[in-house]
């Protein structure tokens, strides 16, 4: 949660998210005691938090649960479960009673089909496509993530995320093709301070790092 509460210090960032892969990671135990006491935290931007089931009447439950924890909630579905069975007809359900839903796990354009025709008409919500894993496979997500703004177009209030991101350039690629929404870890917002930086400069300071981990390793070539 402190990573979480050192961004919302920052006015530039407007939403969070996280799953449960990340939350374990982060140590915690307790799903519900945690999101809440981020919630009571983090009032005034939305916060995105996903269900745990693999099974679709589970996934359902949860959902609606996590909906009533606060008006800020984005409950994040993923595409398919492990089967790779489709969520469409759950998010259809959740969009048509008004939850808001953060569609994830997203890869292909046949998925975000999907989960276009499953959107209610003006329903608010979030469709994330994995644009960092896409490009991990050797596909450009520029041309990619075009054609997914141009699938959701008649969906007015269905907002493009661009997940996983994996260098700064990323923010600049997304912004430029008119993506809604980049997610970006604390590590990639820290090198915004590198915008603009003079080339030149920065070569130098690699060359004074190579040597001054040479020397403070003792390297020696006799």
């Amino acid at each position: 949660m402190a990573g979480i509460l050192e961004m919302y210090a920052n006015p530039l960032i407007q939403g969070f998210t996280t799953n449960p892969t990340l939350m374990r990671k982060a140590g915690v135990t307790d799903y519900e005691a945690f999101a809440k006491a981020l919630l009571a935290k983090v009032r005034d931007r939305p916060v995105s938090l996903e269900v745990f089931a693999d099974d679709f009447a589970e996934m359902e439950r949860q959902a609606r649960k996590i909906a009533s924890w606060g008006v800020n909630v984005n409950v994040k579905i993923p595409i398919t479960d492990t089967k790779g069975a489709s969520a469409a007809p759950l998010i259809e359900r959740l969009s048509k009673s008004g939850v808001t839903v953060n569609v994830t796990a997203m890869m292909t354009l046949e998925q975000v089909r999907a989960v276009r025709g499953a959107l209610a008409p003006d329903a608010p919500a979030i469709v994330s496509v994995f644009a960092g894993r896409v490009a991990d496979t050797g596909v450009d997500p520029v041309p990619h993530m075009t054609e997914c703004l141009h699938i959701l177009s008649d969906r007015p209030n269905a907002e493009l995320l661009w997940a996983s991101p994996r260098e700064l350039l990323n923010v600049f690629q997304a912004d430029a093709i008119g993506c809604h929404i980049i997610t970006a870890t604390n590590d990639i917002l820290k090198k915004l301070n590198l915008v603009g930086k003079d080339l030149d400069a920065y070569s130098r300071e690699t060359v004074e790092m190579f040597r001054r981990d040479a020397v403070s390793a003792g390297y020696d070539i006799g």
